[in-house]
């Protein structure tokens, strides 16, 4: 932790230890809205002090805020964790924190979508109906493995939970030899170098009336902190590469291996901007525009993304030795395919396609792809571009000279 992070948590226990005496305080503090109103639920922040010392946070159904701190975690001690509207509640236990493995085989099924932004609904919707949650939220998918391409921050009303519900769920699929993995996404980044442009007012209510940036309850000595701290950027299973947004020529070209990449955005995800820039040229580059977490390149053929060509994706499949790339971030209507299915892109609006019936994700399953859904079994995917869309990418992306259609 840096020094100017490291005064921020002291100031930030200096001030609880002025309202409390550092006793165990559950008492319901003000909510901070208007008259008469209850405070959105929102919680658990679960934060330790160099003591050893854990302080949870939250406000409860009823808008009340809880705040307690415990000289040490209780033996059997979990957390209480529910959504906004109060319709899904389950509990979570502390557990070792460890990065996961940057590549591992192809299990039988690997089920992977992105980007749940807070919405609950529609990420336990789509677990449930492909067989990874039972109706105790807990896991039923066995040895097989679920990948989440980044982004539970910001934009929903349920932004906890997900976290919570991930990291439950990671410890339970260890347990049976499966894998749950989240992976950082460009709105992780953001969040936690203080860039709240899209998080909800909710957030940042508790924030100021804690007295707090809400990045300080995110910090490295929090829970979900350490946990996001060792999440991992690019991810590699089986022939399938799986990052946030995309990758670009000029971040390929650096040769960085993979591990190195992962590690160096777990020093740097906390750090600002002009932290970042000075730490390193890798550090530098992995959070500019044509870096992992926001080039949009592989699946926008704009002149201004710098589009990648076939060409292209060909030399970075094979600079890293996979058949295929999953990106999330850059939103469609439904799962599209790229580059005859070389590229997949699983980012949709996932309320809407759950009420349409529309596609929620991809099932790797036998070497073969499948689209998910929120009811019913999933389809086969064909992964041909339409002729007309496949033919103007090309037509746009300066490297070819093709004819005029018809």
């Amino acid at each position: 932790m840096n020094k100017v992070n490291m005064i921020k948590v002291f100031v930030f226990w200096l001030f609880f230890s002025f309202i409390s005496g550092f006793g165990y305080c559950d008492e319901p503090g003000k909510t901070g809205n208007k008259k008469g109103q209850a405070a959105p639920v929102d919680g658990p922040y679960v934060l330790y002090d160099k003591a050893g010392r854990v302080r949870v946070i939250r406000v409860d159904k009823n808008g009340k805020l809880r705040d307690k701190v415990l000289d040490k975690i209780p033996k059997n001690f979990s957390l209480d964790v529910v959504s906004q509207k109060g319709n899904h509640r389950f509990r979570v236990k502390l557990h070792p924190i460890e990065r996961p493995a940057w590549k591992t085989g192809q299990r039988e099924k690997t089920l992977v979508i992105s980007d749940p932004h807070g919405d609950l609904e529609s990420f336990i919707s789509v677990l449930r109906n492909n067989g990874v949650i039972g109706k105790r939220y807990e896991w039923t998918y066995g040895k097989n493995e679920v990948i989440v391409i980044g982004d539970i921050f910001d934009r929903g009303k349920d932004v906890l939970p997900i976290f919570w519900l991930m990291y439950k769920l990671e410890e339970e699929a260890r347990e049976a030899g499966g894998a749950m993995v989240f992976m950082l996404g460009n709105h992780e980044e953001m969040v936690l170098r203080g860039n709240l442009k899209y998080t909800r007012d909710k957030y940042k209510n508790l924030a100021k009336q804690l007295g707090v940036e809400y990045t300080d309850l995110w910090h490295e000595d929090s829970e979900l902190g350490r946990w996001l701290r060792t999440r991992n950027l690019i991810q590699i299973v089986g022939d399938n590469l799986f990052v946030h947004a995309g990758l670009s020529n000029e971040f390929t070209g650096l040769g960085t291996p993979v591990e190195v990449v992962n590690e160096e955005v777990g020093k740097s995800i906390f750090l600002s901007k002009k932290e970042r820039q000075a730490l390193s040229a890798l550090s530098d580059s992995i959070y500019r525009d044509r870096g992992p977490f926001w080039f949009r390149g592989m699946v926008k053929d704009d002149p201004k993304y710098r589009p990648v060509t076939a060409e292209d994706v060909d030399r970075i499949l094979a600079r890293y030795g996979v058949k295929r790339i999953f990106v999330g971030h850059t939103i469609f209507d439904d799962v599209t395919p790229f580059f005859d299915g070389k590229v997949v892109a699983v980012n949709v609006n996932n309320e809407k396609n759950r009420l349409a019936g529309k596609g929620r994700g991809i099932l790797i399953e036998g070497g073969r792809l499948y689209l998910i859904f929120d009811k019913g079994e999933p389809v086969r995917f064909a992964f041909v571009e339409n002729q007309v869309t496949s033919y103007i990418r090309l037509r746009r992306v300066a490297s070819y000279k093709l004819p005029a259609l018809g």
